[in-house]
């Protein structure tokens, strides 16, 4: 118990010291100027709380009380008033926390034995990735029929799924082939510039220009990746993270092609079936709310543009899990694991890397020219390396090489940002609490155990 008090005041005493330019102190906006705040206050509730989480934390799988006093605490935060709804949300999720460390060693014990049996006594011939891969596309496609589908929400689903999409496509490079790639970005930004381009001087639509941006960025991820796949390691990360770079500076400079710093504006969106959804057309064409007899709302957009990203990511995702269990993704994997042994067997480790590296590029094209109908408009300043490294965190944080995850992590590094909006300067601290308790419970990622993709025989 001593040991367990020492801790927890260490880490209340880091947490407020940390609190202190965080919370403690805020600018303000007053008559003359900018004004200084001070909540001391919620210092002290901060570094309290976890204070409590942590000696709670260590004792949940001791004590068997802990367990009704961690629900009781939950609804607590939820009834007592709090100075700042983030330490009443705080609160709630130390209780979420502590109860959840409290029930893990019960639930997984009868998953585990629950498991055992069906795989022992009945084994199942369906793969637990597509079971799961077709309930995710079921309520999907059902959430905009959802009372919870306002605008906002379609937004930010669609944003979410276009990183599920970019990073599935990472997956291939990264999580299958083992190729750490630093500038994926780069790929991004080609495909959106060239369906704004396409779009601007050749009048390409957006369903012709998809699958030939798709094209054109595998085109470029061939040649590129051509010599510098001979690389290895963080020779190969490094030159990736400048390609990436090289892309976003030669669109700011290349003003009379791209925009420079002011992007390009008034890309078309994507219509159904030559149906644009307008509240009119030009030249006595129809829009969608015409032909279909409908009062216009600007919601139909969205809820188009969100069938469409849900179908490409479906497609990605399908093509993805297939991939892996053909000979080229078995090859991937084994290339992944030692790249030697491969070489020694006879495969082609060259054009196995290509593969992988155009592969993703396509998928990156792909998802950059929806980014850019779905936007209107684009710039370089949408292309940075943060984008690069959001994508690499969803694969690393959804489990390496595991498809599921990755939807998973995208809503959690995506999507929670987006929920902790109303919070202000909070948000970002709320999600730096998050990855911290998935790393401290998931640290190899939250799917991090993965089916073998070959099962050798049990011997009799």
């Amino acid at each position: 118990m001593n040991a367990r008090l020492k801790n927890s005041c260490i880490t209340a005493l880091i947490a407020a010291i940390l609190a202190l330019p965080l919370a403690g102190i805020r600018t303000a906006d007053a008559a003359g100027g900018l004004s200084v705040e001070e909540r001391w206050a919620d210092v002290a509730v901060a570094a309290l709380l976890v204070f409590i989480g942590r000696l709670a934390w260590e004792t949940a799988q001791q004590v068997k009380w802990v367990l009704p006093l961690a629900i009781a605490g939950g609804i607590a935060a939820y009834v007592v008033p709090f100075p700042t709804a983030f330490l009443r949300v705080a609160a709630m999720g130390i209780a979420i926390a502590v109860a959840a460390k409290a029930l893990y060693p019960f639930v997984r014990n009868k998953l585990a034995s629950g498991m055992s049996a069906v795989w022992v006594h009945r084994p199942s011939t369906r793969k637990p990735a597509t079971v799961a891969l077709g309930l995710f596309i079921v309520l999907a496609c059902l959430f905009p029929l959802t009372p919870l589908a306002s605008r906002y929400a379609l937004d930010v689903s669609t944003m979410v799924l276009t990183y599920v999409m970019l990073a599935w496509g990472l997956n291939i490079t990264v999580g299958y082939a083992g190729l750490l790639d630093l500038g994926y970005a780069g790929f991004y930004a080609i495909g959106a510039y060239f369906y704004a381009l396409s779009a601007q001087h050749a009048g390409l639509g957006f369903w012709l220009a998809l699958p030939m941006a798709g094209l054109v960025t595998a085109a470029v991820g061939f040649v590129l990746g051509f010599p510098v796949l001979r690389l290895r390691g963080d020779y190969f990360a490094v030159v990736t993270l400048g390609f990436g770079e090289i892309v976003r500076l030669f669109l700011i400079n290349a003003t009379d092609v791209t925009g420079g710093p002011n992007g390009i504006s008034g890309i078309p969106r994507p219509t159904f079936f030559g149906l644009p959804f307008a509240a009119r057309a030009g030249d006595g064409a129809q829009t969608f709310a015409d032909f279909f007899h409908l009062t216009f709302n600007p919601v139909q957009r969205v809820t188009y543009l969100y069938y469409v990203i849900l179908l490409l990511a479906v497609v990605v995702g399908l093509i993805a899990l297939r991939l892996r269990r053909l000979p080229l993704g078995r090859a991937w994997e084994a290339f992944r694991e030692d790249e030697i042994a491969c070489a020694s067997i006879g495969i082609n480790s060259t054009w196995i890397k290509l593969a992988a590296y155009s592969l993703g590029a396509a998928v990156a094209g792909m998802a950059g020219a929806f980014f850019a109908a779905r936007q209107g408009f684009v710039s370089p300043e949408s292309f940075t390396f943060t984008e690069s490294a959001t994508i690499l965190a969803i694969v690393i944080l959804g489990g390496i090489g595991h498809p599921l995850g990755i939807i998973l992590a995208a809503i959690f590094i995506v999507g929670l940002p987006e929920a902790f909006r109303g919070f202000e300067q909070y948000r970002m601290l709320a999600f730096g609490l998050g990855m911290v308790l998935i790393m401290v419970w998931r640290p190899g990622g939250l799917m991090a155990t993965r089916v073998p993709t070959v099962r050798l025989p049990e011997s009799s």
